[in-house]
Order: C-alpha cells, then sequence, then structure tokens
C-alpha cells in the first residue's frame, strides 16, 4: 500500500494540521460545551504563554474551528467559542483522551491534566 501523504490530501495529516499545535487540543477540549473568554482559557491552560495562547487561537479561527466573537464594549470582550466544525471533531478529541488515559495507566501513570472526562 502505498501513501503520499503530503500536504492536505492525507486524512490524517490534515487533520493534524489542524488540532496538532501545541495547545489546540486542549483549547477545543475546553471550548466543547464552553464559551470562553481569553483570560479564561488562560487559567485553564495555565503552561501557555499568552504569545502561544493567541496563536493557537489564531490558527483554530483560521482553519474555522472555532469563531471569535468581539463586542463593542470598553474594554473589549472576545469569547471564544467551538465553530460547527470544531464541534464535530469533539469524538476525535474523546478517542485521543481515551487512548492517553490507557496508554498511561498501562505504564502504571494517572492521567492528570486540565482536560476532564466526560464533559
Amino acid at each position: 500500500m502505498d501513501c503520499n501523504c503530503t500536504g492536505y490530501h492525507c486524512p490524517v495529516d490534515t487533520t493534524l494540521n489542524m488540532i496538532g499545535g501545541k495547545y489546540k487540543a486542549l483549547i477545543l477540549w475546553h471550548l466543547i460545551d464552553n464559551t470562553l473568554r481569553f483570560g479564561e482559557l488562560r487559567k485553564l491552560i495555565p503552561q501557555a504563554t499568552p504569545k502561544m495562547m493567541t496563536q493557537q487561537l489564531r490558527e483554530l479561527e483560521e482553519d474555522h474551528l472555532i469563531t471569535r466573537t468581539v463586542y463593542p464594549v470598553v474594554p473589549p470582550k472576545v469569547e471564544y467559542s467551538l465553530s460547527e466544525l470544531g464541534a464535530s471533531i469533539r469524538p476525535i478529541l474523546e478517542a485521543m483522551y481515551a487512548w492517553g488515559t490507557d496508554y498511561l495507566a498501562q505504564n502504571g501513570m494517572k492521567a492528570s491534566c486540565s482536560m476532564k472526562f466526560p464533559i
């Protein structure tokens, strides 16, 4: 079986390009069933620097996985939520969580992160 997995012609490569950023999966996970502001996401993912969080959010928005809503108030209010496309990634994130939990357990470790399951 020969596979030329380059660019956006490979389904797995496409998925990884869209959600494979350093904090993208965590951001998407926290936005499942939630609308959050930048500061709330930072509290949930404290290891992400503000610059990295901003970059990851911009990329997710460019890929149409999240929606950024800006309210015309002072100071500015910005909220992030999953788009319809972003919501469709939920089963993949849940499968990744389950697989990772099993892997950690098989290696004598316990899941310890900001992701909680079930959502």
